[in-house]
């Protein structure tokens, strides 16, 4: 069941990456925020239609729910609108690589102090390490799109 739950994730990300590259062309034809609109409310229209036909859960217990549980939402929609913001500027690695580091830096703080009710990882070097590479990686991909970027202007 792990291996499926991995590939699962793998599809995910390759998904995103498409659709972040997707908005963040369509956006300059339709706006940012009229993009991020649309993505959520196609989003809304699927989900709807999934709940309809296999839901088994309880869409009114989101009313019971605890406010601060409910603020992924607002953080979720502010993740969509800042990589369609980017995108167009910096391209989709660079945008990606950069929203993957923050999911580390913070997912790293969030298990060391089991934020939220999450499992407690301590950091270790091995963290420290990984999250080191990680922003070099962005370094080095930024650094490698602005470059390119200024031979294409030249």
């Amino acid at each position: 069941m792990g291996l499926f739950m991995i590939l699962f994730t793998l599809i995910g990300g390759i998904t995103l990456s498409a659709q972040s590259s997707i908005n963040g062309t369509l956006s300059r034809k339709a706006g940012t925020i009229e993009t991020t609109f649309l993505t959520f409310l196609t989003g809304t229209l699927f989900l709807t239609i999934f709940i309809l036909f296999f839901g088994n859960g309880n869409v009114l217990g989101l009313l019971d729910a605890p406010k601060w549980q409910l603020s992924a939402a607002f953080l979720g929609t502010m993740y969509l609108l800042l990589t369609v913001m980017a995108v167009p500027r910096i391209g989709v690695i660079a945008t990606n690589i950069a929203g993957i580091a923050g999911q580390l830096v913070i997912g790293v703080v969030i298990d060391h102090f089991g934020w939220f009710n999450s499992l407690v990882i301590e950091l270790d070097m091995k963290r420290v390490f990984a999250l080191l590479f990680m922003v070099l990686s962005l370094y080095f991909i930024y650094r490698g799109n602005k470059r390119t970027s200024e031979e294409s202007a030249a």
